[in-house]
């Protein structure tokens, strides 16, 4: 057991290593087919409702609409799909899950902490998809023009071949005359 001054550095160290800083988090749930899109709407609005009451600021909203589930989930096989990224104290998280876990109206959730993305790094990503998409184009254009060359050099190949197959079939042909005309049966 503590003594009175241990109990009070515990809880000055506690408050020293606590942090209160908000975390950005990720919220991927799937509505159930049964509802139709208007309801499955207003589900997402109920979701929203509950991560404010709890403290947390919305800060992106996706509804990614029905998409077939990969197994089906509670006799379902189609489900309507929204992603929420939302700024949150920790301690408010388990209330979420536990709100989302309880409800009927949701299939399956998951919670997701993610590292909150400042605009440099959104145009470093998207500076880096577009070199990338530049490169896999150069790429592409390569390959293509390779393949037209070996289609051309294909097609050079086989008119050759045709030639000298037509020039075969001549002395081929004029053997075979020479051999009937030469023939002494004839007359």
């Amino acid at each position: 057991m503590l003594n009175p001054f241990q109990l009070l550095c515990s809880k000055i160290n506690m408050s020293k290593t606590k942090k209160l800083s908000k975390g950005h988090y990720e919220i991927l749930f799937i509505v159930p087919n049964k509802f139709t899109e208007d309801e499955a709407k207003q589900i997402i609005a109920k979701v929203d409702e509950v991560i404010i009451k709890s403290g947390g600021e919305i800060s992106n909203r996706e509804y990614w609409g029905k998409k077939k589930l990969a197994y089906d989930i509670k006799q379902n096989s189609y489900g309507y799909y929204s992603l929420v990224e939302f700024d949150s104290e920790k301690e408010a998280i388990s209330v979420i899950d536990q709100n989302l876990r309880l409800s009927t109206d949701i299939l399956r959730h998951q919670i997701v902490a993610k590292k909150f993305k400042t605009e440099e790094a959104i145009k470093r990503e998207q500076e880096i998809k577009q070199k990338i998409e530049a490169k896999k184009m150069e790429e592409a254009k390569a390959a293509i023009e390779k393949q037209a060359e070996k289609l051309a050099a294909d097609k050079e190949n086989s008119k050759n071949a045709l030639k000298r197959a037509k020039k075969s079939d001549l002395k081929d042909l004029d053997e075979k005359l020479e051999g009937i005309l030469s023939a002494n049966d004839l007359i």
